[in-house]
């Protein structure tokens, strides 16, 4: 079972920036594509963004669209960077980054989950 480690969550005011980073801490999930879903108080888990093994393909929810920015580097134990501007305060929740079963953007067949990191997002 891989572990996925995130970090980078932490208060913003609304406007402003983050930079959510997830490591594959064995460095064996190269082939599978990784992506972020957040989950917010009270709701359901929800996509964020993926990115497909080899990282040439960015996929975004509509609520990411214009304002977030995904990115992986396989050389660096799959590290995937989920940058995150314009913040608003319905941003707020628990992100959590993911590894899919199969190499394409679309995460189908999520396999592993890291422990999410809290994003809050001030007004």
């Amino acid at each position: 079972q891989v572990q996925l480690h995130e970090s980078g969550g932490g208060l913003v005011q609304a406007g402003g920036s983050l930079r959510l980073s997830c490591t594959d801490s064995e460095g064996t999930g190269s082939a599978y594509a990784m992506g972020w879903f957040r989950q917010a108080p009270g709701k359901d888990r929800e996509f964020v963004a993926s990115t497909s093994w080899d990282g040439v393909n960015p996929y975004y929810a509509d609520i990411a669209k214009g304002r977030f920015t995904i990115s992986r580097d396989n050389a660096n134990k799959n590290t995937v960077n989920l940058k995150m501007n314009k913040l608003k305060p319905e941003d707020t929740a628990v992100y959590y980054c993911a590894m899919d079963r199969q190499s394409g953007v679309v995460l189908t067949q999520v396999r592993d989950w890291g422990q999410g990191t809290k994003v809050t997002v001030s007004s």
